[in-house]
């Protein structure tokens, strides 16, 4: 299927990679191949820290390249504080009363899409993972979410996995009494929550928490590897990158007073197979295929392997069962055959 793709100049340093790297279906990051490889990148010194941060932590920080990035957030506080429901201009009001995100804001705000879509940072997730990058989801908060450790692979994931990433902005200075974003270093290198791993069947369930079954497991894996999390205190304009499988979450909001802007973008890669892996089976192939529209462009990004669609298993018709005769109709045919 044909699609608004990347620049020319980037879809042949793809085909370059690919000729260099035995194996494509890892990100480049988090490959086991990536100190060998990464002279070959032509990343400049920053994209190399990134990198090197990636590889190893899960995570990386740096300064969202946009010039007009104040006067974006200002104009997005403006356009979306009314929808939470709550006074954020009060500076006593308790702020965490109201709704605590918009989901998908960039289809009506541009500057949302702006934030999502901007050049230099798909560039750089491009380098980083050897396949075209393109946002799909973006996530705007006006508080903490006070959400539990979890990792995004168990709610959007790929095939190949890993091939998906989130970026998270502070739009505002984050002080440690508003709930900052936390992380545990290098959990995105333990093993990926399956249905299977933990026991449970995903396709066709209901759950009104996607991460809850797999939230013991997780917190087994921190106790066997002595983890604890770490917290981003970040400044206005900071933003964070994470690897699929990094284990993170929202710390306790201690005052409820305070405000803590920040926007998150999903990014998937082009080529792959997008499903959501809490509602799939992946042992018997029933995935719940995701519809992808990437922000970049508004243009459909179609489940693909190798270049080749996807699309959803079909599931057979139950068979029809014969209806069980009346008393009636067997004395018929007990007769009928006694006639013969």
């Amino acid at each position: 299927m044909q699609h608004g793709g990347p620049p020319a100049g980037r879809c042949r340093h793809e085909r370059r990679l690919k000729l260099n790297n035995p194996l494509p279906g890892l990100p480049l990051i988090e490959s086991p191949l990536f100190p060998a490889l990464l002279p070959s990148l032509g990343l400049d010194a920053e994209e190399t820290r990134i990198a090197a941060n990636l590889h190893e932590h899960g995570f990386a920080v740096f300064d969202f390249p946009d010039p007009d990035l104040d006067l974006r957030i200002e104009r997005i506080q403006q356009r979306l504080g009314p929808q939470y429901g709550v006074d954020l201009a009060n500076p006593e009001s308790d702020k965490t009363a109201g709704l605590r995100r918009v989901q998908d804001a960039w289809q009506q705000d541009p500057d949302v899409r702006a934030i999502a879509a901007n050049q230099r940072v798909l560039d750089l997730l491009t380098k980083l993972y050897g396949r075209s990058a393109f946002p799909f989801q973006t996530l705007n908060f006006p508080v903490g979410t006070q959400q539990d450790a979890h990792s995004d692979a168990v709610h959007f994931s790929s095939l190949p996995e890993r091939f998906m990433c989130g970026v998270w902005l502070a739009m505002e200075d984050i002080s440690a009494e508003a709930g900052p974003l936390f992380y545990y270093p290098g959990s995105h290198r333990w093993p990926i929550m399956s249905n299977a791993m933990i026991g449970r069947r995903g396709f066709g369930s209901d759950l009104q928490s996607a991460q809850d079954p797999y939230a013991p497991a997780w917190q087994a894996m921190c106790d066997a590897h002595g983890a604890g999390p770490q917290t981003f205190l970040a400044r206005k304009g900071q933003a964070l990158i994470w690897c699929a499988n990094l284990l993170h979450g929202g710390s306790r909001q201690n005052d409820p007073r305070l405000t803590r802007w920040s926007q998150v973008t999903h990014y998937y890669f082009d080529d792959c197979v997008y499903y959501t892996p809490a509602f799939s089976d992946e042992t018997t192939g029933q995935l719940q295929l995701r519809d992808i529209r990437a922000i970049s462009d508004g243009k459909a990004r179609p489940n693909l392997y190798l270049g080749e669609e996807v699309r959803p298993l079909q599931r057979s018709p139950a068979p029809v069962q014969p209806k069980k005769a009346s008393p009636l109709q067997r004395v018929f045919r007990w007769a009928a055959g006694r006639s013969k």
